[in-house]
C-alpha cells in the first residue's frame, strides 16, 4: 500500500506519498480500507519531532480515518467486511489501509458523507470525554471554548448547544466568530481586541464560566482562573501557549475550582478511562446527535492525500475553520 511518510523531522515538505508494507490485523482488530483521514495539530507536532507515537502505535501520521472494513482479525465481534466506519487511531490514518481495534470503530450512518466522517472521531472523543464524561456538562451551565474556530472548537460549540449550555467562544477574527454564531455560540469574544475575562464577566453578569475548554495551557492559566465561576472546572487539552506556568493556588481555592489536564492518544486501549470506554460513550451519547444532524462535521477543505504538505500548512494558518480532510480514495 501507499502512505504518507516522514523523511526527516521538519516542515511540511518532509511529507511524501510512498510505498510501505500492508498492515496485518491482530487479535480484535480489523483492516480498514481508508476513504479519508483528517489533519490534527498532533500530526504537525509529530512531523516536527515533538510528539512521538505511543509504544506499539504506527509511526505513520493520522489519528482518525473513515472507510470500509476490508478484513477481520481473530476475535472481532459485531462488525462485518463492507461496513462503513469511522475510527479513532493512535496513528496510521494517512494511508490506504490501517489496522484498528474493533473497540475504536464507529458506524457511519448512510445520512453522513463517508469522507466528512473522517473529521469526527478525534474531535468527538476529545470533546465528549472532557466536557461530558469528565466535567459533567449539563443544561444551564456557561461553557467557554478557547479557539472556537478550530476543529475541537467548532465541534464543542455544537455539543454544548445541544446539551443546553450557554456557549462562549474566543477567536481571532470577525469571520471566525460569525461561523461560531452559526454553530450555536452566544457569547463572542475577539481575543485580539478584547480581554476575554472582562467580556465573559459582562456577558454573564459576573458569573463566569462553569467549564473552560482550553487549548492554550500556560499562557492562559492565570486568566482562566479569573474567568472561572465559583465551583468551575478548567479543562486543559492543549499546550499552544506553553507547558509551564505558575499556579495561584489561593485564587483556585477562592473559586473552589478544579484544574484538569487530559490527553487522548496515550490512553490504554481497554480498562477504566480507556479509548474503548470513550468510543462506547460517544457511540451511545453523541453519535445519535450526529446521525440526525444536530451535531455535524465542520470541514474547511478536502484535499487529496498527496497534498498532505499543503493540508498541514492550511491547518497551521489563521484562516482555517473546522477540519482539513485528506481524501485517500474516490473522486
Amino acid at each position: 500500500m501507499h502512505a504518507i511518510t516522514i523523511s526527516q523531522y521538519g516542515g511540511p515538505e518532509v511529507l511524501s506519498w510512498t510505498e510501505v508494507p500492508d498492515p496485518v490485523p491482530g487479535r480484535g482488530e480489523v483492516i480498514v480500507e481508508v476513504a479519508a483521514s483528517a489533519v490534527n495539530r498532533a500530526d504537525l507536532a509529530q512531523r516536527q519531532g515533538q510528539y512521538p507515537p505511543p509504544p506499539g502505535a504506527s509511526d505513520i501520521l493520522g489519528l482518525e480515518c473513515s472507510g470500509v472494513i476490508a478484513e477481520l482479525g481473530p476475535d472481532v465481534h459485531g462488525w462485518r467486511v463492507g461496513d462503513r466506519v469511522a475510527a479513532l487511531l493512535s496513528g496510521g490514518g494517512y494511508a490506504e489501509k490501517v489496522a484498528v481495534p474493533d473497540s475504536q470503530l464507529l458506524p457511519v450512518p448512510e445520512s453522513l458523507d463517508l469522507r466528512a466522517a473522517a473529521s469526527l472521531p478525534e474531535v468527538a472523543c476529545t470533546v465528549w470525554s472532557n466536557l461530558v464524561m469528565e466535567c459533567g456538562l449539563h443544561a444551564g451551565q456557561v461553557l467557554l471554548i478557547h479557539g472556537g474556530g478550530s476543529g475541537i472548537g467548532t465541534h464543542a460549540i455544537q455539543v454544548g448547544k445541544a446539551l443546553g449550555a450557554r456557549v462562549a467562544v474566543t477567536a481571532g477574527s470577525t469571520d471566525k466568530l460569525a461561523r461560531c454564531t452559526e454553530l450555536g455560540a452566544e457569547i463572542l469574544i475577539n481575543y485580539r481586541k478584547e480581554d476575554f475575562v472582562e467580556s465573559l464577566r459582562k456577558a454573564t453578569s459576573g458569573h463566569g464560566a462553569d467549564i473552560i475548554l482550553d487549548n492554550m495551557g500556560a499562557s492562559y492559566l492565570d486568566r482562566n482562573l479569573d474567568a472561572l465561576a465559583i465551583g468551575g472546572q478548567l479543562m486543559i487539552i492543549g499546550l499552544q501557549g506553553g507547558g509551564k506556568a505558575e499556579l495561584d493556588i489561593g485564587k483556585l481555592l477562592g473559586k473552589r475550582g478544579r484544574v484538569i489536564a487530559t490527553g487522548l492518544r496515550g490512553r490504554p486501549l481497554t480498562g477504566p478511562s480507556s479509548k474503548a470506554d470513550i468510543v462506547a460513550a460517544v457511540r451511545e451519547g453523541l453519535w445519535p446527535l450526529i446521525t440526525v444532524g444536530i451535531v455535524q462535521p465542520v470541514v474547511h477543505a478536502e484535499l487529496s492525500i498527496t497534498e498532505a504538505p499543503r493540508a498541514h500548512e492550511m491547518l497551521d494558518s489563521h484562516d482555517t475553520v473546522g477540519k482539513v480532510v485528506l481524501r485517500v480514495r474516490g473522486e
